[in-house]
């Protein structure tokens, strides 16, 4: 047990590669967090919607994708595809029911296509910062420098303004490809509730994206909240608050 009344523990998901969770039992609607590109369920937003969940008396799951956090695997290795699938593989196993999905930056995305694959359970999606389709922004964004590595090398390790310089590969980039939700114009066939917050200040994800997740969505019940000094993480206190009452709002809405 960890503290405060989360359990947890890690599962094979199939290849010898055990993924770490964390979950809080409680009622209905449950919440599912997402985690970022190169992040981990310790952060600041994880920690937030677990003490919310406590208070409210609601389910909860976190857990790290392979390669992040306390989870097996490398990083090198992960690739978009293979990230889904360990989001569909938790929540195959962990939870039960109709749940929220709160995905963070690249979490988004995640929660984009987990609920593709599970609308029947998929309560509402609230993305922060949510960021579908980035690994397309990120081809076109890379420097020659990091062209030229990832050529020869099939890797370049981008300076992160959170941490170390991490590993961006051609495998990440390429089977990217094949999950982008955004291109043809052709709606995204999602109908639950969805929202997103997005601060308008954010170096890593333009804002702008979240309208066109917005207008993608086949949902007509989709509201964004632009914050106009925030940042990428959207974790300070006003920032966590306002999550807080975008959850409480739909859980309201859908009867407490």
């Amino acid at each position: 047990m960890t503290g405060g009344g989360e359990e947890a523990g890690r599962f094979d998901r199939g290849d010898g590669v055990e993924l770490a969770w964390r979950r809080r039992a409680g009622r209905g609607p449950g919440v599912v967090f997402l985690g970022g590109f190169n992040s981990d369920m310790t952060g600041t937003k994880a920690e937030e919607l677990s003490a919310f969940c406590a208070a409210e008396g609601r389910a909860f799951l976190r857990f790290d994708y392979s390669g992040h956090g306390a989870s097996g695997g490398r990083f090198v290795d992960g690739t978009i595809g293979r990230w889904a699938e360990d989001a569909t593989c938790a929540f195959d196993r962990l939870t039960e029911g109709p749940q929220v999905l709160v995905g963070s930056s690249m979490g988004g995305w995640i929660a984009l296509l987990l609920a593709l694959r599970r609308p029947e359970r998929v309560a509402a999606l609230v993305g922060i910062a949510a960021a579908p389709d980035f690994t397309a922004r990120m081809r076109e964004e890379l420097p020659a420098e990091a062209r030229e590595a990832i050529a020869r090398e099939g890797v370049w390790h981008r300076p992160s303004a959170y941490g170390d310089p991490y590993p961006i590969t051609r495998a990440l980039i390429d089977e990217g490809e094949r999950h982008m939700l955004l291109r043809g114009g052709g709606p995204v066939p999602l109908s639950a509730p969805v929202r997103l917050l997005h601060g308008q200040r954010d170096p890593d994800v333009p804002w702008e994206l979240s309208l066109r997740v917005a207008e993608a969505v086949a949902s007509e019940d989709v509201q964004v909240a632009l914050v106009k000094d925030g940042d990428h993480r959207l974790s300070r206190p006003q920032d966590l608050a306002l999550l807080r009452r975008t959850l409480a709002a739909l859980f309201a809405e859908d009867g407490g």
